[in-house]
């Protein structure tokens, strides 16, 4: 039982607007709406209405909010940023930059004052925009306020707008900026780690190895910097700097996390490196890990790519077999060892391995039995990588180094 369910404990507007806000997180929306309908209308104060526009701005319930806000506006309590923030943010989380806008335009009308926390969503809805004036204009007024000072993370988003469109003075300035204010507290590692791939995306390998020193001389560093040092490297397309760090990575860390290999053997099989790519999987076997699914496949396209699909196959297969759910990847390779499989002829290998494919959800059991009435065909023809569509998965194009190991692995 809550404290505030007693009859002797009375409830304050902020008890009822901390209870709202917790009913939301816990029970939804709905439940929050509820109890909210049944406080007393003298316990209704901003707080109390903050806490529901928060609640529909979290589940991203647009025509609530902005009703809520009306509410609040109708009440005359619409007097400071608090209100603001709430729907600016919703705003710019749902790509509504006209609304945003226009709130933005009547908080001027209104001689509502920015804070830190409006300026900070203003920066990232323009940034994201790549709407260059607006970006400016919302920093030129930001670094004039009085009380809101910026932060390391405020310059470097305006950098990567600036990264995005192709303007390095500009960007190096905001860096420099950024680099300014990183802070002497444990946030100094996600400033590191975050700096380090914004100077690579500019090819400056002198300011990232700059960068990874200090980090180094000022704290632990743990896998994900070694990642992401790894990765900043590769993009600039320096493998043997990459290499050595992985080489003190793996002197260093007593957990071995063969995510950090994947990066050097995705980046040797791209450049067609056999020998390199195979001798860094080997490292992996012997220091007594389990290559994964990205491993075994980004070794695979090699030997696919050289015209050695038998030994492709086999590949693929331990790929298949390191499979965790969710693991999205191009279904060129697939395609390409299927209809090895359906050529040689070797039908029996074949349905082995649809089943294969099946049962790690690369392709969905319709798609499962079109295949396999196809190889029950005498002429049978050879199979696209379009025909293994159909399960919903998103595997058109083949990542850069960075986004192809982050954003598309998942085991």
């Amino acid at each position: 039982m809550w404290m505030t369910d007693k009859r002797y404990f009375e409830l304050s507007p902020a008890d009822a607007a901390v209870r709202l806000d917790l009913i939301a997180k816990v029970h939804g929306v709905e439940q929050a709406e509820s109890y909210f309908d049944n406080i007393p209308i003298q316990l209704k104060s901003l707080g109390v209405y903050l806490a529901l526009l928060n609640c529909y701005a979290h589940a991203k319930f647009v025509e609530k909010a902005e009703a809520t806000m009306q509410k609040i506006r109708d009440l005359g309590l619409a007097r400071t940023s608090l209100a603001y923030n709430n729907l600016l943010n919703l705003y710019y989380q749902t790509g509504k930059r006209d609304k945003l806008d226009v709130l933005v335009n009547e908080m001027e009308e209104k001689g509502i004052q920015c804070n830190k926390f409006t300026y900070g969503i203003l920066l990232s809805a323009y940034a994201a925009a790549s709407d260059f004036e607006a970006v400016e204009k919302i920093l030129a007024q930001w670094e004039s306020h009085p009380d809101c000072r910026l932060d390391w993370i405020n310059y470097a988003v305006v950098a990567n707008v600036y990264i995005k469109a192709g303007n390095e003075d500009k960007a190096l300035e905001m860096l420099k900026k950024s680099e300014e204010l990183i802070p002497s507290s444990e946030r100094r590692r996600e400033a590191y780690e975050h700096l380090v791939p914004q100077y690579a995306a500019l090819g400056k390998k002198d300011n990232v190895v700059r960068l990874w020193e200090l980090y180094k001389g000022q704290m632990k560093v743990y896998s994900k910097g070694y990642r992401i040092m790894i990765t900043s490297l590769l993009k600039i397309g320096d493998s043997e700097s990459a290499k050595k760090i992985f080489e003190e990575w793996e002197s260093q860390q007593s957990v071995y996390d063969v995510r950090i290999p994947n990066h050097l053997i995705a980046a040797y099989a791209r450049k067609g490196l056999l020998d390199k790519a195979e001798a860094i999987i080997e490292r992996v076997v012997l220091k007594g890990a389990k290559p994964d699914a990205k491993s075994w496949y980004s070794l695979a396209k090699v030997h696919l790519d050289h015209d050695q699909t038998e030994k492709a196959v086999e590949l693929t297969r331990k790929a298949l077999l390191a499979v965790q759910p969710g693991w999205k990847t191009n279904k060129d390779v697939w395609a390409a060892c299927l209809n090895y499989l359906i050529k040689k002829p070797d039908p029996e290998g074949a349905k082995e391995y649809i089943k294969l494919l099946t049962d790690k959800n690369v392709i969905t059991v319709i798609t499962q039995e079109r295949l396999l009435n196809n190889i029950n065909k005498a002429d049978s023809n050879s199979v696209t990588p379009g025909e293994m569509e159909g399960d919903g998965r998103n595997g058109d194009e083949e990542a850069s180094e960075v986004s192809e190991v982050e954003g598309s692995r998942s085991c």
